[in-house]
């Protein structure tokens, strides 16, 4: 046995010691953790992260030692919107922590701070008559068939038709589109129930009168009658996901925004992104999970059928939390207060656990969307509706960044592997043999 006393551990660097030695801010040093490019750990007593001196030196050295400067052709986004910890498994608007938003101020509030950095207690949006009409005539005339996703397209399309000074990118123009858009999206979806029957697009009569966004929401997504619980977990899912750092529709609303293309098209972007089913979308595929496993009794026969034919149980993990998604967090808990969601709150647990056997996945904001719509009689899009509506606050909020970057810098260039040139002119293609 060796005499010599046992090393002690090197110091570990506080995230401002780390942000000093690498030049940056703390906000930067958590985007490396984020990305993989640094390891952290809590600090004793759970409050901030610790960084190995070694591997911060290390980082400097490979040229991290400064702010990341753009240049003609990179894609770095400075943004005081979202920064997330996935270390401490938070994230925060502006610096405040997102959950503890969510759990004191209604959407439109959280909104409009994000955008002015002004609180305005009880603010709300309203459409205006004109751009509501268009909305709702364009929702009309689609298919029956229709998603909730077409209609919010089809909506923000006919918004910008409406409105002949879309293209004024001033920063008190944008926010009264913003103000005016939302509502927009929400009042040209038809009510739910009875009376949309038909074409599918009645509305109801009359105006908000002053009523916040997630009542009006509430009726375009189910035809139960709404109780407090229930609507609070709606107005906390709308806080909830306006941002989330730069997602893929966040990243093409920076991209047609730095095209200088006005705040509609900007939304419209973003919704063709969301809709893929690796993003909107996958709470859709967690609804109807669900609800086989309410109809079949158990998670083990339907987790099964999913490993089974190689693919992905919805609803669980998120490549930038190790542990729950803190949206998830925070609307369990809603949800706990929900009576009518306790089936579906058991069975999503009851998914977490029979997954957990096979490997160890924690629950994303999908799945606490998908036991949102089951409890609430939703239809399986009614999730995907709630992020795209939601995230348009976001999506406005990086727009009004990118307007004031230089035009046209989001350029990347291509690495071409084609044919090498010189090559011969193609001629027609010759006719079939008759």
């Amino acid at each position: 046995m060796s005499d010599q006393p046992a090393a002690a551990e090197p110091r570990r660097l506080t995230t401002r010691e780390a942000a000093d030695r690498l030049g940056v801010k703390p906000e930067t040093v958590y985007a490396y953790v984020s990305r993989g490019q640094l390891g952290s750990r809590r600090a004793p007593g759970g409050r901030g992260s610790t960084f190995d001196a070694a591997e911060v030196d290390a980082l400097a050295a490979r040229g991290a030692r400064r702010e990341p400067q753009p240049t003609g052709t990179d894609l770095v986004f400075r943004t005081g919107v979202t920064l997330i910890d996935p270390e401490a498994g938070r994230y925060y608007f502006r610096g405040v922590d997102a959950a503890e938003l969510a759990g004191r101020y209604g959407y439109e509030e959280v909104a409009e701070w994000l955008w002015t950095g002004t609180l305005r207690p009880g603010v709300r949006f309203t459409a205006p008559p004109e751009t509501l009409a268009a909305g709702r005539r364009a929702v009309g005339a689609l298919p029956p068939h229709s998603t909730a996703m077409d209609r919010l397209r089809a909506a923000a399309v006919a918004a910008s038709a409406a409105d002949p000074l879309r293209f004024d990118l001033s920063p008190d123009a944008v926010l009264g589109t913003a103000r005016a858009l939302i509502p927009t999206l929400v009042g040209s979806l038809p009510v739910a129930g009875p009376q949309d029957a038909g074409d599918g697009t009645r509305q109801e009569a009359g105006g908000a009168g002053g009523e916040g966004l997630a009542p009006r929401f509430w009726r375009r997504l189910t035809t139960r009658a709404p109780d407090v619980p229930s609507l609070a977990v709606l107005e906390a899912a709308l806080v909830l996901l306006i941002d989330h750092d730069l997602a893929a529709s966040t990243l093409a609303t920076r991209v047609a925004a730095s095209a200088r293309a006005h705040p509609y098209a900007v939304v419209s972007a973003g919704l063709g992104a969301l809709e893929g089913p690796l993003h909107g979308a996958a709470s859709g595929l967690a609804h109807r999970m669900l609800a086989e496993v309410l109809e079949r009794g158990g998670a083990a026969p339907v987790v099964a059928d999913h490993l089974r034919a190689g693919r992905r149980v919805p609803g669980l993990g998120h490549r930038l939390y190790r542990g729950e998604d803190p949206r998830a967090t925070t609307l369990f808990a809603l949800l706990d207060r929900v009576p009518a969601a306790a089936p579906a709150l058991a069975a999503a647990r009851d998914v977490v656990t029979t997954t957990a056997r096979h490997t160890e996945l924690h629950a994303n904001v999908d799945l606490a969307l998908a036991v949102f719509s089951v409890a609430s009689g939703m239809r399986a899009e009614a999730g995907e509706a709630l992020f795209a509506v939601a995230r348009t606050a976001g999506w406005i909020a990086h727009a009004l960044e990118e307007y004031a970057e230089r035009p046209l810098r989001l350029r990347p260039s291509g690495q071409y592997n084609g044919p090498r040139p010189p090559q011969p002119l193609p001629g027609p293609r010759p006719a079939p043999p008759s």
